[in-house]
């Protein structure tokens, strides 16, 4: 498409319409020295309607120059009429020229471009050519972001949430994914951590058929998630502390009673003691470190010790009797 550059009255441009913004972007400290020591190198493009003029790409640069008190401004105008699908294009390309585009960037141009095509593979393929994802499922994954909540997509842009927890966080019921992000913004949560959170929250509310926000409002969750007295890190171990001794309640008080073992039987910092994942099965697993025989000799006093001690025997006799873990619909 050719262009010709007008001098544009920048009272004629319609500053309301949106239609084709992709930029994330609001600061513009860095254009405004630009255009005030050297002037605007790069015209915006412009499409003329009715009696307007709608901005394809340029909102930053527009917006620096009515700042500076500019009355009218060189802009890039099509020759010839062009259709929406040009327009978006050229906006695309004139964004992603200037940097990668972000997650949210590249949710709203695919899900702009989403309009002009049938079916996923096709978008993709049209994506491709702009520099956008072209794998479909990832585009597919992408797509619906920009329709997060601002809380989300500000969570996104600043890496708090990625693209797999967005998703995900899509899925919930109304308001549970502000919840979740809000607690997940609050302390500073991994991925790994979020996940582990999302997924007992949910197993609770399924395993208890109550809703998920039920779940976080109750009051013993609130009071630890309120708890100005203690650190992110430590409110992050209750939290999960409290959700799997409510999610697993057999399996908790199974860690209890071993751990309350392990602390009777002094075995030292050179040996360990390992129970059965999930306290399933009769495999206990016992780690030792020594430096020599008068070590090791130590260690097999210290077995023949705790073979003897009866709360021993009867842990390990009754491990393999532990309730089964149950399913999240359980």
């Amino acid at each position: 498409m050719n262009f010709k550059n007008n001098q544009v009255s920048l009272s004629l441009i319609d500053l309301k319409d949106q239609t084709f913004r992709i930029t994330t972007e609001t600061g513009i400290d860095d254009i405004l020295d630009s255009i005030k020591n050297v002037g605007l190198i790069n015209p915006p493009i412009l499409i003329k309607k009715k009696s307007k003029y709608t901005i394809i790409c340029g909102f930053r640069r527009i917006a620096a120059c009515r700042i500076l008190g500019l009355l009218n401004i060189e802009a890039k105008i099509p020759v010839s009429n062009a259709n929406e699908l040009d327009c978006l294009k050229f906006a695309i390309i004139d964004n992603s020229l200037q940097r990668p585009l972000n997650l949210i960037e590249q949710s709203r141009a695919l899900f702009m471009l989403s309009g002009f095509f049938k079916d996923i593979t096709s978008l993709a393929d049209a994506a491709s050519s702009l520099g956008l994802p072209r794998n479909p499922s990832l585009v597919k994954k992408i797509i619906n972001i920009c329709h997060l909540p601002s809380l989300i997509q500000n969570c996104i842009l600043s890496n708090i949430i990625s693209l797999s927890m967005a998703v995900e966080l899509g899925k919930l019921e109304k308001n549970a994914e502000i919840t979740f992000t809000e607690i997940f913004n609050d302390l500073k949560l991994g991925l790994n951590k979020q996940r582990e959170l999302m997924t007992l929250i949910n197993e609770i509310s399924l395993r208890e058929n109550i809703p998920v926000m039920k779940v976080i409002q109750e009051s013993d969750f609130q009071e630890i998630l309120q708890n100005d007295e203690i650190d992110r890190t430590k409110k992050t171990e209750k939290l999960r502390f409290y959700l799997k001794k409510r999610r697993y309640p057999s399996i908790t008080r199974a860690e209890q009673k071993f751990e309350e073992l392990v602390r009777k039987l002094k075995l030292g910092n050179n040996m360990k003691l390992i129970p059965p994942k999930n306290f399933e099965g009769n495999t206990f697993i016992i780690k030792l470190h020594f430096n020599n025989l008068k070590d090791l000799q130590d260690h097999a006093d210290t077995l023949k010790e705790i073979l003897q001690n009866s709360t021993f025997r009867k842990q390990v006799s009754g491990v393999g009797d532990q309730e089964k873990l149950p399913t999240p619909d359980a």
